[in-house]
């Protein structure tokens, strides 16, 4: 199950049976796809033409079916196949419409259901190391590190890199991503419960309500180094060092812009909205202002933390939304109008979104009039397009409509 839990709610009791399988659409010439069913060369294409939400025509194309709870969607340098991280505990490879691999099960080890599981997924730039974010059999979050042996990870080189006590069950984050400079970005949630009780947001000496920001290799004796531009990097007074960004609820996938290096953040909301954030390329320190804040307003009459910003984009549940998945900014040239627009969307709804950013303003916005049922993540391939990921199992490719 995939649910975004709230203490009141729970958005998703349990999961459909899987879609069938059915045979994958064939993708038209600009989107032509290789020998290992990914998007050929015809998708490189990019363009400096401003973004147009009116004019841009997209649909979806499903790319694959047959997954168990996906969550995650990573690729690899030299390997252009889809890897998906299963909240079960597998990772598996995808190509030409199906799995044709699982190259790590860690299921044994994994807490099932609700908002734990194996939650994240990413490769380091070169593709030698993969980088995985699950909850353990108590509930409690870890990174970890293996190196690559072929398209497998190498049992025999897992590596700890980064454990967090989890005191609740739901708000665990679980973003990982390899950052064009190298660093390791993580995202943890408040810790959990309603309306963060321990006030997790707002504590710079703990890693929860943050994302972080680490360089992974080992120093000595320490499973991973402080980047010394790091906003806190020389903070004292238990002050946590590795915080990149805080003040948020539960930030349920988070990007940089490939071009840009811009960041967007999809934070999810309490009772009352949702909210992507921005930053520019550069910024760091922000605090978003959870507990403090649910979007553009004052949570429980609480004040608003001195220099907090506000999100981008702000979503009532007065329109459905209740359970934000963050997205990416489109970067190819082969849908007209939609490069350099954010898309995003809302495991609820299962809507698609796109909104164009200027100096950190919504300039453009539009509801792309696409659906997918219990919307868990989104992917970006290698040459910038995007895919969003159903939980109940299927993988759709945004195509030109």
């Amino acid at each position: 199950m995939w649910t975004f839990v709230r203490r009141r709610r729970v958005l998703l009791v349990a999961v459909a049976s899987i879609v069938a399988a059915t045979a994958v659409p064939v993708l038209a010439a600009a989107l032509s796809s290789g020998s290992n069913g990914t998007v050929g060369a015809a998708a490189t294409t990019t363009t400096t033409t401003p973004p147009n939400l009116i004019a841009a025509r997209v649909r979806l194309t499903q790319f694959a079916t047959g997954l168990v709870s996906p969550v995650a969607v990573a690729f690899r340098r030299g390997d252009g196949r889809m890897y998906v991280a299963q909240q079960t505990g597998t990772v598996v490879i995808v190509a030409n419409g199906h799995v044709v691999s699982t190259v790590l099960d860690i299921s044994a080890a994994v807490s099932q259901g609700g908002e734990q599981g194996l939650l994240g997924l990413t490769f380091s730039l070169d593709g030698t190391k993969m980088y995985i974010d699950y909850t353990d059999l108590n509930g409690n979050s870890h990174i970890v590190e293996y190196t690559m042996a072929g398209d497998h990870p190498n049992l025999a080189t897992r590596r700890p890199v980064l454990f967090q006590n989890q005191p609740f069950a739901n708000h665990n984050g679980g973003e990982v991503m390899i950052g064009r400079d190298n660093m390791l970005y993580i995202g943890f949630g408040d810790g959990g419960s309603g309306g963060d009780p321990l006030g997790n947001g707002q504590k710079l000496t703990t890693l929860l309500g943050k994302i972080l920001r680490i360089d992974p290799r080992p120093n000595g004796t320490a499973a991973y180094r402080i980047p010394p531009n790091n906003p806190f990097a020389t903070a004292t007074g238990g002050v946590r060092r590795e915080i990149w960004m805080y003040g948020l609820r539960n930030p349920w996938r988070f990007s940089l812009d490939r071009i840009t290096n811009d960041a967007w953040i999809g934070d999810v909301g309490q009772n009352l909205y949702e909210e992507v954030d921005f930053a520019a390329a550069g910024q760091s320190g922000i605090n978003w202002g959870w507990n403090k804040r649910e979007g553009l307003h004052p949570y429980l009459g609480g004040a608003k933390p001195a220099g907090a910003r506000d999100p981008i984009v702000e979503r009532p549940h007065t329109a459905g939304d209740c359970a934000i998945t963050g997205g990416y900014v489109y970067r190819s040239g082969v849908i007209a109008h939609l490069n350099g627009a954010y898309v995003y969307g809302d495991f609820c709804t299962g809507e698609l979104r796109a909104v164009v950013q200027v100096n950190g303003h919504v300039t453009q916005a539009r509801d792309l009039g696409l659906n997918v049922p219990a919307l868990s993540s989104f992917g970006q391939g290698p040459f910038g397009g995007i895919y969003a990921v159903s939980h109940s199992g299927t993988i759709y490719m945004l195509t030109p409509g």
